[in-house]
Formats: C-alpha cells, sequence, structure tokens
C-alpha cells in the first residue's frame, strides 16, 4: 500500500516500533516456511479500565496511517541483520525489504464505538509473518488511545454536558507522542480542547491558552507600552491610551471592593494591560499569581472595565490555585454587583476557569448543583490515567490456514476465543443496549426479533434472547491493503462517541459499581471452545 505525502505518518510509528521477538518468531516463521499461510489475529482487552463498565475504542486511524505507510527500509534491515544470528539466511533479509501492507485485511470496532471485554476492537488478517510483526505497534497505537479516550468519557459524564473540558496534559505526558496522543484522544472522548499545538495542526483538535504566572511576575509595573494607544471595538471613534484609561477605572474598582490603590500588585496589572493590548477581544485575566481578593481581582476588573468602555468584553478568568470552589463563588458574587454598579450587565456572565491537580473527586465537587466554575483544564490526571495506567490489551492468534487456533494456558481469564469471529450488538424495543454476541464468521447473522440461544461468559448455561434490533460491529476498513471507504474525521468520531455514551443505561454508565455489561458467546463458537478444550486435555 503506497503512503501519500503525510507527514504525520513519518511521525506516528516506524516499522521497528517492535519487540524483538516479533522478528525473532517472523525469521522461525520464514524458516519454516510459513511466511506466506493465512492467518487472523484479534486485539482486544481482558478487563474494562478504572473499575467502569465499559471503554471507548479509539486508535484505528492511526493504525490504517501506520499500514499505509508500513516499508522496512534498508537502514531497519541492516540493524536487523545486526542483531539477528551472523548466519542468517541474506534471502529472509529480502524477504524482509519487500513487505508491504498489500496483503493485510483489518475489521475494526469505529472510533468512538462502546467496547467490551473480548469483543475484538481490531481483527487483522494476512500472511502469518506479516500480521505478527504488527502485533506490537497496533497494540501501541489502540490501547493508549482507547484508553485515553475511555478516561476522557468518564470525566465528561462527571463534569456533565455544560461544562468546557480542557486537555493540559502535554507537559505531563509520559513523551512527546503521549501527549500527541492524550490530547488527540481526549477530544475523541468529550474534552472540548487543548493545549497542544501540534494536535491541532495535526489532528485538528482545537487548540486553547492565554498566559502563565510567568508572564505576570515578568512585569514589574514599571514597564511603559510602546504603543499603549486602543481603538473602540466598532473601529469607529478616537483611540484611547488604555494604561491611564485602567487606571482611572482601578479607583472606582478598589472604592467598590473596599481596597485602597495601592493593595493591587502594579505589575500584574501591567501584565493585563500588555496582555489585554495585544487581545483585546479575547482579554483574560489569571489572578492567583499574588492575591485573588486583593490584588487578581481588582486589576482583572479595572482592564476589563476600560475595555468594556471601548465597546470589548472580556473572555474570562481562571484559577490555579486554593479551594477553586469557594472562589468561583464569590468571584461571581462579585462579578454581578461591579457588574450591577457600573453597568456593565456582560460582567456577570464573564466564564470562570480553574485548574491546579483536578481529578475525578474534585471534579465532581467542581461540577456540582451551584457552582460558578465554567471551565475545567485538566492536566496529569487526564494524560496519565492515574486510576490505570494501561488498558491491557492483547493481540491473540485465532486462525491460521483457515482452522481455528485456541491459548488454552493454566490461567483460564488467558484462554482465547478461536476461529475467525463476527460480532453484534443486540437492542431492545427502545433501542437499549441489551448484549454483545460473538459468533463465527460462517454463521448466519442474528436477526431482529428472532429468538437466539447464547452462552453468557462466565455462565454455566446458554439462555434465550429475542432482540428487537441487531447491529454489526466490525466494519471492513482495510482490504488486501486498500482502504475501503473514508475513515470518520477526528469531529465525527467525537461526535459518535458521545452518541455511544448517551445510549448506555444508567447502570452501565455509573462510574463506581457499574452493572456488568454481558457479552455471550453463539453455540457454534461455544461448542467450537468445548470441542477444543476437551482435545488438549486428552
Amino acid at each position: 500500500m503506497a503512503a501519500k505525502q503525510d507527514p504525520e505518518a513519518l511521525a506516528a510509528a516506524r516499522p521497528l516500533l517492535t519487540d524483538l521477538y516479533q522478528v525473532t518468531m517472523a525469521l522461525g516463521y520464514w524458516r519454516a516456511g510459513r511466511a506466506h499461510d493465512p492467518a487472523e489475529f484479534e486485539l482486544f482487552f481482558r478487563q474494562c479500565p478504572f473499575g467502569g463498565s465499559f471503554a471507548l475504542a479509539a486508535g484505528l486511524r492511526d493504525c490504517v496511517r501506520f499500514l499505509r505507510a508500513f516499508r522496512l527500509r534498508d537502514a531497519d534491515v541492516q540493524f536487523l541483520a545486526s542483531v539477528l544470528p551472523p548466519d542468517t539466511d541474506p534471502a529472509f533479509f529480502q524477504h524482509l525489504r519487500a513487505l508491504d501492507s498489500s496483503g493485510v485485511t483489518v475489521r475494526a470496532l469505529p472510533e468512538g464505538s462502546l467496547a467490551f471485554p473480548g469483543v475484538p476492537l481490531l481483527q487483522v488478517s494476512g500472511p502469518l509473518l506479516l500480521v505478527q510483526l504488527l502485533e506490537t505497534p497496533l497494540l501501541c497505537l489502540v490501547s493508549y488511545a482507547s484508553l485515553v479516550a475511555t478516561n476522557a468519557a468518564r470525566l465528561r459524564l462527571i463534569a456533565g454536558p455544560e461544562k468546557r473540558l480542557l486537555d493540559l496534559g502535554l507537559r505531563r505526558a509520559q513523551g512527546p507522542d503521549g501527549g500527541l496522543t492524550a490530547s488527540t484522544y481526549s477530544y475523541l472522548g468529550g474534552f472540548d480542547g487543548s493545549s497542544n499545538v501540534l494536535a491541532g495542526q495535526l489532528r485538528g483538535v482545537p487548540v486553547v491558552g492565554t498566559l502563565a504566572h510567568s508572564f505576570v511576575t515578568s512585569f514589574s509595573g514599571t514597564e511603559v507600552p510602546p504603543d499603549p494607544m486602543l481603538a473602540p471595538a466598532a473601529g469607529q471613534g478616537p483611540r484611547v491610551d488604555l494604561t491611564t484609561c485602567v487606571e482611572a477605572w482601578l479607583e472606582r474598582v478598589c472604592a467598590h471592593l473596599g481596597l485602597g490603590v495601592q493593595d493591587p500588585h502594579p505589575g500584574e496589572r501591567a501584565a493585563f494591560v500588555a496582555y489585554a493590548l495585544a487581545f483585546p477581544r479575547a482579554f483574560q485575566g489569571l489572578l492567583d499569581t499574588y492575591s485573588v481578593r486583593r490584588s487578581g481581582l481588582p486589576n482583572f476588573l479595572a482592564v476589563a472595565l476600560a475595555l468594556g468602555e471601548l465597546g470589548y468584553q472580556a473572555v474570562g478568568v481562571r484559577l490555579d490555585s486554593g479551594d477553586l470552589l469557594q472562589q468561583a463563588q464569590e468571584i461571581r458574587g462579585l462579578f454581578r454587583t461591579t457588574a450591577a454598579q457600573f453597568q456593565m450587565p456582560w460582567l456577570e456572565s464573564v466564564p470562570i476557569a480553574v485548574s491546579n491537580n483536578i481529578d475525578e473527586e474534585e471534579l465532581a465537587r467542581l461540577a456540582q448543583e451551584g457552582s460558578e466554575v465554567n471551565v475545567i483544564g485538566i492536566g496529569t490526571s487526564m494524560v496519565t490515567c492515574p486510576r490505570q495506567p494501561s488498558l491491557g490489551c492483547v493481540y491473540k492468534l485465532v486462525s491460521v490456514g483457515g482452522q481455528p487456533r485456541m491459548k488454552l494456558t493454566e490461567d483460564p481469564d488467558k484462554q482465547t476465543l478461536p476461529g475467525s469471529k463476527a460480532a453484534f450488538r443486540l437492542l431492545g424495543s427502545d433501542g437499549s443496549l441489551l448484549l454483545d454476541v460473538l459468533q463465527l464468521a460462517e454463521e448466519p447473522p442474528p436477526q431482529a426479533g428472532q429468538e437466539l440461544r447464547i452462552w453468557p461468559r462466565g455462565a454455566r448455561e446458554s439462555c434465550l434472547v429475542r432482540p428487537a434490533q441487531v447491529e454489526p460491529l466490525l466494519h471492513l476498513w482495510v482490504q488486501q491493503g486498500q482502504l475501503c471507504k473514508p475513515l470518520p474525521s477526528l469531529a465525527e468520531s467525537r461526535a459518535f462517541a458521545q452518541l455511544s455514551l448517551s445510549r448506555l443505561s444508567p447502570a452501565h454508565r455509573r462510574l463506581e459499581q457499574p452493572a456488568l455489561y454481558q457479552v455471550a458467546l453463539s453455540e457454534k463458537l461455544q461448542a467450537l471452545v468445548h470441542r477444543l478444550r476437551a482435545g488438549a486435555s486428552l
């Protein structure tokens, strides 16, 4: 599959982003004459993350991008030759040089789909040697993306639909690739934007950002702006010296707040003026550099009201320390009284943004009824997923040469389901999700309105179900190396994720001690599992 000129393809993943044992197995397959045996692998997880009952599928676009660019360069092959036995047949390296993904077929859940344990996120089929080599990179691309998207979805469920959620985690991320992945898939999971500029350039994530404490502390108050003049927002009328106007407003604001004009820090005010001159239509104040009540708030109000006289409206304030909920309530109250005092009604609804190590518990507090917080920036808890740092996806062989393969092991939880499979979601008459069914690909699909006997995973007996609707889960995206249909945009996948979450029942959407969503096997697949287990025990 020829890769188009896509700078992100070169930056995302390369063929040698893999474990060495993939290469040693590839040599073993080649020596055994099995490099071209048709094989199928499935990528899935065994338990839902964070103690919840669902995950969101993500990373498919990155996988397709990786496959389209897959080709070992001469330097790659030369390195592999240096780590493999020196007597390795040179013909093996010629085989590696010729590899591309033209024989690979991928079926997968659409990005943003609800995903449950044991249901494949990806099915990858093609020549045995090649699809084995793909294991580690595909796991790397899907596992973290899906974990981050699920984490973001949980945070969105806690925050509710009205609060704006922003990813501020780039500086806390596990390296540049982790930062880009987190910013991308936190947006897919329900965040509204990110501070990560590269995610905006490469992925189309809305980018946000204003100023840090360093900007404020860099000013002492003695600085003189080279051009303090600002024209009215309407574009008509004389330009006004904003610095002079702010000083006049400061006296009025301090009198209203019961402060002396010497209380607010002059350097902070100079920083706010400088920022307002650069961004008169997007002025936002960072209030807690010195003292919120005695400095940040009066300095912000003085600048905001000066801008208001010229027809501009400040877009917000941010708090980054202290009791964020309490401070936001106090600030909102002062915004209201100040708006009434100076006949600036827009000031009442200036958004209040908060940040500072916000986790699920603090987010629930900030999102409670009566909270005056409008925008919440989350960094460490978003990008590092501290409650569970790995989704634990696996990539298992299920078929070779059309024959099912099954891993039994000493640990029942690690046993795999054999054979090439199809997956379906069964729904009730009201559109509610009943369960997911896995069956062999050769079986006819379940039919709406028809009774179906299934084996819930972990159950000792079968049961009957009659779905009102049936949805196929695994879509064909890549066939023999060719993209079958356009991939949805990131924004489209984000909207689909929110739609998917809305279909979960409250019991399954609950974040603590949720009801477990049921995944079941068809009778034929259950019989195959039983037969292979019995055969292995002989």
